[in-house]
Protein backbone atom coordinates (compact mmCIF):
# COMPACT_ATOMS: atom_id res chain seq x y z
CA UNK A 1 0.00 0.00 0.00
CA UNK A 2 1.32 3.67 -0.76
CA UNK A 3 0.38 6.89 -0.62
CA UNK A 4 1.58 9.40 -3.38
CA UNK A 5 0.57 13.05 -3.98
CA UNK A 6 0.67 16.75 -2.95
CA UNK A 7 -2.42 18.73 -1.40
CA UNK A 8 -2.17 22.66 -1.99
CA UNK A 9 -3.10 24.96 0.82
CA UNK A 10 -6.49 24.75 3.17
CA UNK A 11 -9.02 28.14 3.18
CA UNK A 12 -12.47 27.76 3.59
CA UNK A 13 -12.51 25.68 0.78
CA UNK A 14 -9.34 23.82 0.49
CA UNK A 15 -7.39 24.65 -2.71
CA UNK A 16 -5.81 21.46 -4.44
CA UNK A 17 -3.31 21.01 -7.02
CA UNK A 18 -2.84 17.73 -6.67
CA UNK A 19 -4.83 14.33 -5.48
CA UNK A 20 -3.38 12.10 -2.93
CA UNK A 21 -3.20 8.30 -4.23
CA UNK A 22 -2.96 5.32 -2.32
CA UNK A 23 -2.73 1.62 -4.25
CA UNK A 24 -4.70 -0.95 -1.88
CA UNK A 25 -3.42 -4.40 -2.98
CA UNK A 26 -5.29 -6.49 -0.95
CA UNK A 27 -4.04 -10.52 0.30
CA UNK A 28 -7.44 -11.66 -1.60
CA UNK A 29 -9.37 -10.03 -4.48
CA UNK A 30 -12.03 -7.45 -3.37
CA UNK A 31 -14.88 -6.21 -5.25
CA UNK A 32 -14.76 -2.74 -4.61
CA UNK A 33 -18.17 -1.96 -6.08
CA UNK A 34 -19.98 -4.96 -3.96
CA UNK A 35 -18.06 -4.23 -1.10
CA UNK A 36 -19.09 -0.22 -0.82
CA UNK A 37 -22.54 -0.72 -2.54
CA UNK A 38 -24.15 -1.01 0.63
CA UNK A 39 -23.29 2.51 1.77
CA UNK A 40 -25.51 4.06 -1.13
CA UNK A 41 -28.68 4.75 -0.27
CA UNK A 42 -30.38 4.82 -3.53
CA UNK A 43 -29.05 5.59 -7.16
CA UNK A 44 -29.38 9.40 -5.69
CA UNK A 45 -27.56 9.25 -2.75
CA UNK A 46 -25.45 12.60 -2.72
CA UNK A 47 -22.31 11.17 -0.55
CA UNK A 48 -21.32 7.95 -2.74
CA UNK A 49 -22.10 8.36 -6.54
CA UNK A 50 -21.27 5.13 -8.46
CA UNK A 51 -19.80 6.24 -12.15
CA UNK A 52 -21.53 3.75 -14.26
CA UNK A 53 -20.10 4.75 -17.88
CA UNK A 54 -16.44 4.48 -15.79
CA UNK A 55 -16.56 1.99 -12.86
CA UNK A 56 -15.30 4.03 -10.61
CA UNK A 57 -17.02 5.38 -7.35
CA UNK A 58 -17.18 8.94 -5.50
CA UNK A 59 -17.93 9.28 -1.60
CA UNK A 60 -17.80 12.29 0.35
CA UNK A 61 -16.90 11.90 3.60
CA UNK A 62 -15.67 13.77 6.85
CA UNK A 63 -12.23 13.23 8.63
CA UNK A 64 -10.63 14.59 12.35
CA UNK A 65 -8.75 16.71 9.46
CA UNK A 66 -11.28 18.19 7.65
CA UNK A 67 -13.32 17.18 4.88
CA UNK A 68 -12.32 15.08 1.56
CA UNK A 69 -13.49 13.17 -1.86
CA UNK A 70 -12.92 9.63 -2.56
CA UNK A 71 -12.67 8.03 -5.89
CA UNK A 72 -12.03 4.61 -6.15
CA UNK A 73 -11.26 2.57 -9.29
CA UNK A 74 -8.87 -0.27 -10.20
CA UNK A 75 -9.57 -4.05 -10.60
CA UNK A 76 -9.77 -6.86 -7.39
CA UNK A 77 -6.32 -6.79 -7.16
CA UNK A 78 -5.34 -3.38 -7.74
CA UNK A 79 -7.39 -0.79 -6.36
CA UNK A 80 -6.42 3.44 -7.04
CA UNK A 81 -8.21 5.51 -4.18
CA UNK A 82 -7.57 8.94 -5.14
CA UNK A 83 -8.75 11.47 -1.99
CA UNK A 84 -8.61 15.31 -2.11
CA UNK A 85 -9.85 18.07 0.35
CA UNK A 86 -8.46 18.70 3.91
CA UNK A 87 -9.14 15.39 4.88
CA UNK A 88 -7.36 13.63 1.91
CA UNK A 89 -4.56 11.97 4.14
CA UNK A 90 -7.12 11.24 7.22
CA UNK A 91 -9.52 9.53 4.39
CA UNK A 92 -6.78 7.22 2.92
CA UNK A 93 -6.11 6.04 5.56
CA UNK A 94 -9.40 4.48 6.51
CA UNK A 95 -9.49 3.22 2.50
CA UNK A 96 -8.39 -0.15 3.56
CA UNK A 97 -11.07 -0.67 5.84
CA UNK A 98 -13.56 0.60 3.31
CA UNK A 99 -12.64 -2.09 1.03
CA UNK A 100 -12.74 -4.51 3.48
CA UNK A 101 -9.39 -5.27 4.97
CA UNK A 102 -9.64 -6.99 8.26
CA UNK A 103 -13.12 -8.97 6.76
CA UNK A 104 -11.81 -12.67 7.26
CA UNK A 105 -14.08 -15.29 5.49
CA UNK A 106 -11.95 -17.94 5.68
CA UNK A 107 -13.53 -19.65 8.31
CA UNK A 108 -16.98 -19.57 6.54
CA UNK A 109 -18.58 -22.57 6.04
CA UNK A 110 -20.96 -22.00 3.33
CA UNK A 111 -20.77 -25.97 2.47
CA UNK A 112 -24.48 -26.74 3.68
CA UNK A 113 -26.10 -25.56 1.08
CA UNK A 114 -25.40 -25.16 -2.46
CA UNK A 115 -26.61 -21.41 -3.09
CA UNK A 116 -24.70 -20.22 -0.47
CA UNK A 117 -21.60 -22.11 -2.03
CA UNK A 118 -22.19 -21.44 -5.18
CA UNK A 119 -22.73 -17.36 -4.08
CA UNK A 120 -19.30 -17.70 -2.35
CA UNK A 121 -17.45 -19.31 -5.31
CA UNK A 122 -18.76 -16.76 -7.89
CA UNK A 123 -18.27 -13.13 -5.44
CA UNK A 124 -14.45 -14.20 -3.82
CA UNK A 125 -14.23 -10.46 -3.72
CA UNK A 126 -17.28 -9.62 -1.40
CA UNK A 127 -15.75 -8.59 1.60
CA UNK A 128 -17.73 -5.98 4.59
CA UNK A 129 -17.02 -2.34 4.34
CA UNK A 130 -16.36 -0.69 7.71
CA UNK A 131 -16.56 3.01 7.83
CA UNK A 132 -15.57 4.37 11.00
CA UNK A 133 -18.65 6.89 11.08
CA UNK A 134 -21.40 6.16 13.07
CA UNK A 135 -23.42 8.96 12.88
CA UNK A 136 -23.72 8.94 9.04
CA UNK A 137 -24.98 5.50 9.25
CA UNK A 138 -27.30 6.27 11.86
CA UNK A 139 -28.91 9.24 10.85
CA UNK A 140 -29.58 7.43 7.22
CA UNK A 141 -30.91 3.95 9.02
CA UNK A 142 -33.48 6.34 11.37
CA UNK A 143 -34.42 8.38 8.44
CA UNK A 144 -35.37 4.29 6.69
CA UNK A 145 -37.11 3.16 9.78
CA UNK A 146 -40.82 2.21 8.54
CA UNK A 147 -41.07 3.68 5.60
CA UNK A 148 -40.49 2.39 1.60
CA UNK A 149 -36.54 2.98 0.23
CA UNK A 150 -38.37 5.41 -2.38
CA UNK A 151 -39.05 7.72 0.20
CA UNK A 152 -36.46 7.02 2.92
CA UNK A 153 -33.83 7.86 -0.62
CA UNK A 154 -35.75 10.61 -1.63
CA UNK A 155 -35.87 12.13 1.99
CA UNK A 156 -31.53 11.43 2.67
CA UNK A 157 -30.88 13.49 -0.47
CA UNK A 158 -33.70 15.99 -0.14
CA UNK A 159 -31.71 17.20 3.81
CA UNK A 160 -27.94 16.03 2.86
CA UNK A 161 -28.49 18.43 -0.31
CA UNK A 162 -30.12 21.31 1.18
CA UNK A 163 -27.50 21.19 4.37
CA UNK A 164 -24.69 19.63 3.03
CA UNK A 165 -21.29 21.34 1.30
CA UNK A 166 -20.12 20.60 -1.91
CA UNK A 167 -16.71 17.77 -0.86
CA UNK A 168 -13.39 19.42 -2.31
CA UNK A 169 -12.18 18.23 -5.81
CA UNK A 170 -13.34 17.84 -9.42
CA UNK A 171 -16.15 15.54 -8.17
CA UNK A 172 -20.07 15.31 -9.62
CA UNK A 173 -22.33 18.35 -8.97
CA UNK A 174 -24.01 16.27 -6.92
CA UNK A 175 -21.83 15.06 -4.20
CA UNK A 176 -22.50 16.47 -0.68
CA UNK A 177 -20.50 15.43 2.44
CA UNK A 178 -22.41 14.06 5.06
CA UNK A 179 -23.89 16.65 7.64
CA UNK A 180 -21.93 16.78 11.18
CA UNK A 181 -24.08 16.49 14.24
CA UNK A 182 -24.63 20.06 14.76
CA UNK A 183 -25.93 20.41 10.89
CA UNK A 184 -28.51 17.59 11.97
CA UNK A 185 -29.29 19.37 15.05
CA UNK A 186 -30.26 22.75 13.37
CA UNK A 187 -32.52 21.59 10.59
CA UNK A 188 -36.09 23.56 11.38
CA UNK A 189 -39.26 21.41 11.41
CA UNK A 190 -40.48 22.21 8.10
CA UNK A 191 -37.73 21.25 6.18
CA UNK A 192 -37.61 17.54 8.04
CA UNK A 193 -41.77 17.90 7.63
CA UNK A 194 -41.44 18.45 3.78
CA UNK A 195 -38.94 15.95 2.83
CA UNK A 196 -41.53 13.54 4.57
CA UNK A 197 -39.82 12.15 7.85
CA UNK A 198 -41.82 12.59 10.71
CA UNK A 199 -41.58 14.12 14.04
CA UNK A 200 -40.82 10.78 15.71
CA UNK A 201 -38.13 10.20 13.06
CA UNK A 202 -36.70 13.48 13.05
CA UNK A 203 -35.99 13.59 16.83
CA UNK A 204 -34.51 10.55 16.64
CA UNK A 205 -31.97 11.77 14.29
CA UNK A 206 -31.61 14.63 16.89
CA UNK A 207 -31.17 12.71 20.08
CA UNK A 208 -28.19 10.82 18.03
CA UNK A 209 -26.81 14.01 16.67
CA UNK A 210 -26.91 15.35 20.54
CA UNK A 211 -24.89 11.92 21.46
CA UNK A 212 -22.91 11.34 18.60
CA UNK A 213 -19.48 12.01 20.36
CA UNK A 214 -20.49 8.81 22.23
CA UNK A 215 -21.46 7.01 20.08
CA UNK A 216 -18.35 7.76 17.47
CA UNK A 217 -16.28 5.86 20.14
CA UNK A 218 -18.10 2.56 19.79
CA UNK A 219 -15.71 1.85 17.23
CA UNK A 220 -13.27 0.93 19.29
CA UNK A 221 -15.00 -1.87 19.26
CA UNK A 222 -13.91 -2.38 15.61
CA UNK A 223 -16.00 -5.26 14.11
CA UNK A 224 -19.05 -4.21 16.34
CA UNK A 225 -20.75 -7.14 18.59
CA UNK A 226 -23.49 -6.66 21.10
CA UNK A 227 -21.93 -4.25 23.56
CA UNK A 228 -21.82 -1.77 20.34
CA UNK A 229 -25.62 -2.78 19.46
CA UNK A 230 -26.71 -2.53 23.15
CA UNK A 231 -25.22 1.37 23.17
CA UNK A 232 -26.63 1.96 19.89
CA UNK A 233 -29.64 1.21 21.21
CA UNK A 234 -29.54 3.75 24.63
CA UNK A 235 -30.71 6.51 22.40
CA UNK A 236 -34.45 6.67 22.68
CA UNK A 237 -36.38 5.70 19.03
CA UNK A 238 -32.85 2.92 18.06
CA UNK A 239 -33.97 -0.29 17.87
CA UNK A 240 -32.57 -3.81 16.79
CA UNK A 241 -33.49 -2.95 13.01
CA UNK A 242 -32.02 0.70 13.23
CA UNK A 243 -28.90 -0.81 15.30
CA UNK A 244 -27.85 -3.48 13.12
CA UNK A 245 -28.32 -1.60 10.23
CA UNK A 246 -25.74 1.01 11.49
CA UNK A 247 -23.15 -1.23 12.59
CA UNK A 248 -22.76 -3.23 9.71
CA UNK A 249 -21.56 -0.15 8.32
CA UNK A 250 -19.91 1.64 10.65
CA UNK A 251 -18.23 -1.32 11.90
CA UNK A 252 -18.51 -4.20 9.00
CA UNK A 253 -20.26 -6.47 12.20
CA UNK A 254 -20.43 -9.44 10.35
CA UNK A 255 -23.08 -11.21 12.70
CA UNK A 256 -25.67 -8.57 12.71
CA UNK A 257 -29.05 -8.99 11.03
CA UNK A 258 -31.81 -6.55 10.61
CA UNK A 259 -34.54 -8.37 11.96
CA UNK A 260 -37.73 -6.31 11.78
CA UNK A 261 -36.89 -5.38 8.38
CA UNK A 262 -40.29 -5.37 6.40
CA UNK A 263 -38.81 -7.88 3.59
CA UNK A 264 -35.55 -9.64 4.99
CA UNK A 265 -36.97 -12.64 7.01
CA UNK A 266 -39.15 -13.62 3.97
CA UNK A 267 -35.94 -12.93 1.27
CA UNK A 268 -33.76 -15.14 3.57
CA UNK A 269 -36.53 -17.91 3.67
CA UNK A 270 -37.29 -18.17 0.11
CA UNK A 271 -33.79 -18.42 -0.81
CA UNK A 272 -32.65 -21.32 1.79
CA UNK A 273 -35.66 -23.16 2.60
CA UNK A 274 -38.38 -22.44 -0.30
CA UNK A 275 -40.59 -20.23 1.83
CA UNK A 276 -41.53 -17.20 3.08
CA UNK A 277 -40.51 -17.18 7.27
CA UNK A 278 -40.43 -14.62 10.08
CA UNK A 279 -38.06 -12.97 12.25
CA UNK A 280 -37.92 -16.09 14.34
CA UNK A 281 -37.63 -18.72 12.04
CA UNK A 282 -34.76 -16.49 10.55
CA UNK A 283 -32.90 -16.66 13.91
CA UNK A 284 -33.44 -20.62 14.00
CA UNK A 285 -32.47 -20.36 10.68
CA UNK A 286 -29.03 -18.47 10.46
CA UNK A 287 -28.32 -19.99 14.25
CA UNK A 288 -25.56 -22.45 12.39
CA UNK A 289 -23.49 -19.41 11.35
CA UNK A 290 -23.58 -17.19 14.43
CA UNK A 291 -20.89 -14.74 14.30
CA UNK A 292 -20.78 -14.68 10.87
CA UNK A 293 -25.11 -14.43 9.71
CA UNK A 294 -24.68 -10.81 8.10
CA UNK A 295 -22.11 -12.63 5.58
CA UNK A 296 -24.80 -15.54 4.91
CA UNK A 297 -27.34 -12.26 4.07
CA UNK A 298 -24.92 -10.69 2.08
CA UNK A 299 -24.23 -13.95 -0.04
CA UNK A 300 -27.95 -14.80 -0.60
CA UNK A 301 -28.44 -10.92 -1.48
CA UNK A 302 -25.13 -11.38 -4.03
CA UNK A 303 -26.25 -14.57 -5.76
CA UNK A 304 -29.12 -12.32 -7.66
CA UNK A 305 -31.74 -14.75 -6.15
CA UNK A 306 -35.26 -12.99 -5.97
CA UNK A 307 -38.31 -14.59 -3.62
CA UNK A 308 -41.93 -14.39 -5.51
CA UNK A 309 -43.73 -11.35 -6.15
CA UNK A 310 -46.72 -12.14 -4.43
CA UNK A 311 -48.29 -10.49 -0.62
CA UNK A 312 -48.60 -7.21 0.25
CA UNK A 313 -46.44 -4.48 -0.28
CA UNK A 314 -45.84 -1.24 1.70
CA UNK A 315 -47.25 1.75 0.63
CA UNK A 316 -45.77 5.17 -0.37
CA UNK A 317 -46.83 7.40 2.68
CA UNK A 318 -46.68 11.26 1.86
CA UNK A 319 -45.91 13.05 5.05
CA UNK A 320 -44.97 16.53 3.78
CA UNK A 321 -48.14 18.39 2.96
CA UNK A 322 -50.18 17.43 6.33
Amino acid sequence: MTITGEQGTADARPAVREPLELVYEPPHPVDFRATLAPLRRGPGDPCVRFDESGGGIWIAMRTPEGTASLHVSGTRGRVLVRAWGSGASAALQTAPELLGRGDDWSDLDASRHELLATSLHQNPGLRLTRTGRVIDSLAAAIIEQKITSTEAFRAWRVLVTAHGERPPGPVPPQLRVPLTPQQWRRIPSWEWHRAGVDPRRSRTVIAAATVARGLERTTVHERGGAEVQRLLRTVSGVGVWTAAETSQRSHGDPDAVSFGDYHLAAQIGWALVGEAIDDDALAELLEPWAGQRQRIVRLVFASGFRAPRHGPRMTIQDHRWH
